[in-house]
């Protein structure tokens, strides 16, 4: 992606089903879950690079010795702090009382986060401040191991105003109005509660406190908590907690907006942000890795059992596409198919744009993840170069020499773009600092021919549109091409995101734009005023969560009107060769990722009510010149 964006953060759980000896013996060291979940967290750092945080539960720990432990980290390499951290903590261990350290039961009583359940969080902050008090898990400590509670998770909340109101008609006083916060305490909240309605019931009983302190951990209803703190959630999550007491859970969104995958056997229960972390933790194959159903739970109990459990009804399944185009690893082998189909899909449009002049057209794209549909889309051309010279042999008189030309032309592929090392642009006027950025990029010399050439180079999809005006296009445009089309694997993102993906702010959009550009250029701004007053009436009523009422100004142009539109806006003044940009359609988007169909960026059909307020805020923003979220 050539506008770098910061997006959905990821979640790595691991539960031992065996005593801490089994590993220690069979893997022959008792920090077996430890460095599974380092391999986990490392396998998903694509997923955040803000920062990084662990914690972990010893299960059944004798009172006196410190049963929940927790690090965080904000550095560089944050992964590597946190595990270098604990990774000394067993040397230390090990140096102080080398006697004792054989002993793998007094090594898990004595060791910080040597644990039977361990949690892992990597973080991408979409707003606040870079600090480690954000990073997750977040914990919620307690005298009583069953009230205690560590939560993490990849989510983003549209409703916290009115979650943050729950908390308090609750009687809660929070320290902090965060979606994070929200959730734990309200998760927290209803915890104290079922471990309150079961005290209570027990206490009817013969049973002392000590035995009823029991009988709460062996009994406890997590789907029952789960249920009735999900119950007014409006957003994208992927949340995992762990209780004080050793049971655990994963729950996902009844659209299935954010990911979650689980693999199950005798020895481990994992959960996990992306598949292929857990195929390459574990040495899986992908078959046996499941996802979390929408609306489901994956909880597992104090003795190690899990169940998927029902807590919110699901609803239709529209699970992120930004996750198949651009931030899910492509080594997953449905999102690498998903991506070639992409890039196969766009070809009729690119061969209509060149005009089938294939013998003067280089086909490249922009590193790193747009690679994998650059593939697709040359093997699109190829099956058109198969058809093209079937039907040349069938239905023409070849010579020998024209039968030869025919049969041995290739499309010319090049590496065009080079992503180079990131310049600081610490240069405080505009002229120099474009001009630095300019060069992040770079380009492979004396491969087109001036004048003659067309230049097809691919991207996954196009945002702000910056990038391309201030580097990659100038930079293009130094090989003197007689044209350049820019090519997106996305459909044009028309609308903020707001479960996950920091795409909160509609001028930002280089689609959006290209919308007021258009508006001005037909004599319709007023139509700008009109629907502003049609969300201003609307606040504070059910119809603001409802209708997106930014979509009527979309629907007075076309697809390609807006393409061509953009085209103008990312070609600067001094570039000479004629630019055009191609967009993925939606349908075609649809064909090419049938199972992830959430597209609400590029068509603003949100999957909950939550999510058509935010757009409508966003717009009403925009033309108050308001700068900040809109939720």
């Amino acid at each position: 992606m050539s506008d770098a964006i910061k997006h959905e953060c990821g979640i790595a759980l691991i539960r031992l089903r065996k005593p801490i000896s089994y590993y220690a013996e069979k893997y022959g060291t008792p920090m077996y879950g430890v460095n599974k979940l380092y391999l986990l967290m490392q396998k998903q750092h694509n997923r955040g690079q803000d920062g990084a945080g662990v914690a972990s539960i010893k299960i059944n720990a004798l009172p006196g010795i410190d049963y929940i432990s927790r690090f965080r980290s904000v550095k560089t390499r944050a992964i590597d702090s946190i595990f270098g951290k604990v990774g000394k903590e067993y040397q230390k261990l090990k140096e102080e009382y080398p006697e004792r350290s054989e002993d793998v039961e007094w090594v898990w009583e004595n060791m910080p986060f040597l644990g039977d359940v361990y949690l892992g969080h990597l973080r991408y902050g979409t707003h606040g401040l870079n600090s480690v008090d954000n990073c997750h898990p977040m914990v919620r400590e307690n005298n009583w191991r069953s009230r205690s509670l560590a939560v993490a998770g990849n989510f983003n909340m549209t409703n916290v105003d009115e979650q943050f109101n729950k908390l308090l008609d609750l009687g809660q006083h929070p320290k902090h109005k965060s979606d994070t916060i929200t959730v734990l305490e309200k998760i927290g909240h209803f915890l104290d509660e079922e471990n309150q309605r079961l005290f209570d019931y027990y206490k009817k009983g013969d049973y002392t406190n000590k035995e009823i302190t029991q009988l709460i951990e062996q009994n406890l209803d997590m789907q029952r908590v789960l249920r009735r703190a999900a119950r007014d959630f409006d957003g994208g999550y992927a949340m995992a907690g762990l209780t004080g007491f050793g049971a655990s859970f994963v729950v996902r969104d009844p659209n299935g907006i954010r990911p979650a995958y689980y693999y199950i056997d005798d020895e481990v229960v994992v959960i996990a942000s992306e598949k292929p972390a857990i195929k390459t933790a574990f040495g899986i194959e992908y078959s046996d890795i499941k996802e979390i159903t929408p609306g489901h739970a994956l909880i597992i109990d104090k003795a190690g059992n899990p169940e998927l459990l029902e807590v919110t009804e699901p609803r239709e399944k529209l699970s992120c596409s930004f996750e198949r185009i651009y931030f899910s690893r492509g080594n997953d082998p449905e999102i690498y198919e998903e991506r070639k189909n992409m890039g196969k899909r766009l070809c009729p449009q690119i061969l209509e744009a060149i005009d089938y002049d294939l013998k003067n057209t280089v086909f490249s794209y922009i590193p790193n993840t747009a690679e994998t549909s650059w593939l697709g889309m040359m093997k699109g051309i190829e099956n058109y170069l198969r058809d093209y010279r079937k039907k040349a042999i069938l239905n023409q008189d070849l010579t020998e020499e024209q039968l030869d030309e025919i049969l041995q032309f290739k499309p010319r592929a090049e590496k065009l773009v080079i992503k180079d090392a990131k310049l600081r642009t610490f240069i405080t006027d505009n002229d120099s600092r474009d001009d630095l950025v300019t060069h992040v990029y770079d380009t492979t010399y004396e491969v087109v021919k001036k004048g003659v050439d067309t230049l097809v180079v691919l991207d996954d999809s196009i945002v702000r549109g910056t990038t391309l005006e201030k580097s990659i296009i100038k930079m293009l445009d130094k090989l003197e091409p007689k044209k350049i089309i820019i090519v997106s694997c996305a459909p044009q993102i028309r609308y903020p995101d707001c479960y996950g993906i920091d795409m909160s702010r509609m001028k930002e959009f280089v689609a959006f734009r290209a919308l007021l550009g258009l508006l001005k250029d037909t004599g319709q701004v007023d139509k700008m005023q009109e629907t502003y007053n049609k969300c201003l009436a609307a606040a504070g009523t059910p119809a603001f969560k409802e209708t997106n009422f930014v979509q009527e100004l979309y629907d007075l142009f076309t697809h390609y009107e807006l393409a061509d539109k953009v085209a103008e806006i990312v070609k600067a003044p001094e570039v000479n060769a004629e630019v055009q940009v191609i967009y993925q359609t939606i349908e075609d988007l649809h064909e090419a990722c049938p199972n992830h169909k959430g597209d609400w960026y590029f068509t603003g059909n949100y999957p909950t009510p939550g999510g058509t307020g935010v757009v409508n805020r966003a717009f009403m923003n925009f033309v108050e010149n308001k700068s900040g979220r809109a939720y």
